[in-house]
C-alpha cells in the first residue's frame, strides 16, 4: 500500500494547527497539559505545543484498537500509561485520528472521521473532518510506514 493522491497538504495542515493552538489557548489562557496518544499524533503533539504560547505541559499514552490492518477491531488496549497524575490540570488528549470514538476523552485530534462513530462523542478540537478512506503521513502509517510524509496522503 502506498499513498495514491494528497489529501491535506503540509501547508493546509500547519495553517489548521496553528488555528487550533489559538483556540486552545483560548480556552486555557493560563495552562494546559496536553496527553498525546502514541504513536500517530507525536507529530501532531509537536506542531501544536509550539504553536501555543505560555505554560505548556506535555505527557504520552498509548492505546490500540488496530492489530496490522486497516480497520478497527473494536477492542481498545492501553500499552502506555501516563508518568504523572492529572490532579488539577487542565487536560486535552491529543490524537491523530478520531474514528471509532472507542479512545477518545477531551480531545484534540487533527483529523475526525464521523462516518465511522460507534459511540457519538464531543470533539472539542478538530483540525479537519474527512471521509472514511484510509489515510498515512503527518505521524499516521501503515504498518509502521509513512509516518514522515509532511501531508496527508489516501492509501489504496
Amino acid at each position: 500500500m502506498i499513498p495514491r493522491q494528497i489529501l491535506i497538504s503540509e501547508q493546509q495542515i500547519q495553517a489548521r494547527v496553528a488555528e487550533m493552538a489559538a483556540e486552545i489557548r483560548r480556552d486555557f489562557p493560563d495552562d494546559v497539559h496536553l496527553i498525546a496518544v502514541l504513536k500517530g499524533a507525536f507529530i501532531f503533539l509537536s506542531d501544536l505545543m509550539r504553536h501555543i504560547p505560555g505554560k505548556v505541559s506535555v505527557d504520552f499514552m498509548a492505546t490500540s484498537s488496530y492489530a496490522k490492518g486497516t480497520t478497527t477491531s473494536g477492542e481498545v488496549k492501553l500499552t502506555k500509561d501516563l508518568d504523572v497524575t492529572l490532579d488539577g490540570r487542565n487536560v486535552i488528549i491529543v490524537e491523530d485520528i478520531v474514528d471509532s470514538g472507542l479512545t477518545l476523552l477531551r480531545t484534540a485530534c487533527l483529523l475526525s472521521k464521523p462516518s465511522r462513530r460507534r459511540i457519538e462523542v464531543p470533539v472539542e478540537y478538530v483540525g479537519f473532518t474527512i471521509e472514511d478512506q484510509f489515510v498515512v503521513g503527518y505521524g499516521l502509517d501503515y504498518e509502521e510506514q509513512y509516518r514522515n510524509l509532511p501531508h496527508i496522503g489516501i492509501v489504496s
